[in-house]
């Protein structure tokens, strides 16, 4: 059993099990939402349950996905599109996030200037 939350709790979640892979976005949507770069596993979306759910909302972020967060803390948790049967989870939310690992980064064309990505690790320009 994986479980999460949020900071302040007011969203939890548990799931049955979650990819080990971890994707780290560097779109500037991506990085306004969550301050840097988003970094996420995912599951299937009826594979999670919610065990605490007083805090989530979702915001359409697009025309094909929104965006789970906590309206008390403002922690950044999910991400959907509406044509997938997954959910994108913040890897940073996961109470135990051992046997996770960064498998790709993506949009690193729109990364930002301060940072540089690790050599070697996969890259992709675009999704």
């Amino acid at each position: 059993m994986i479980t999460g939350r949020c900071e302040c709790g007011k969203v939890r979640f548990e799931a049955d099990v979650v990819a080990e892979t971890v994707t780290v976005c560097h779109c500037s949507q991506c990085r306004r939402i969550s301050g840097h770069l988003w970094a996420s596993t995912r599951a299937r979306e009826d594979q999670i349950r919610f065990t605490e759910r007083e805090g989530l909302e979702w915001y359409a972020s697009s025309d094909f996905a929104e965006r789970g967060f906590c309206r008390v803390c403002g922690s950044s948790l999910f991400y959907r599109m509406h044509d997938r049967p997954d959910i994108a989870i913040a890897a940073g939310c996961l109470d135990d996030t051992s046997g996770l690992f960064v498998e790709k980064h993506i949009f690193v064309k729109d990364k930002g200037a301060y940072y540089e990505i690790p050599e070697g690790e996969p890259q992709i320009v675009g999704f």
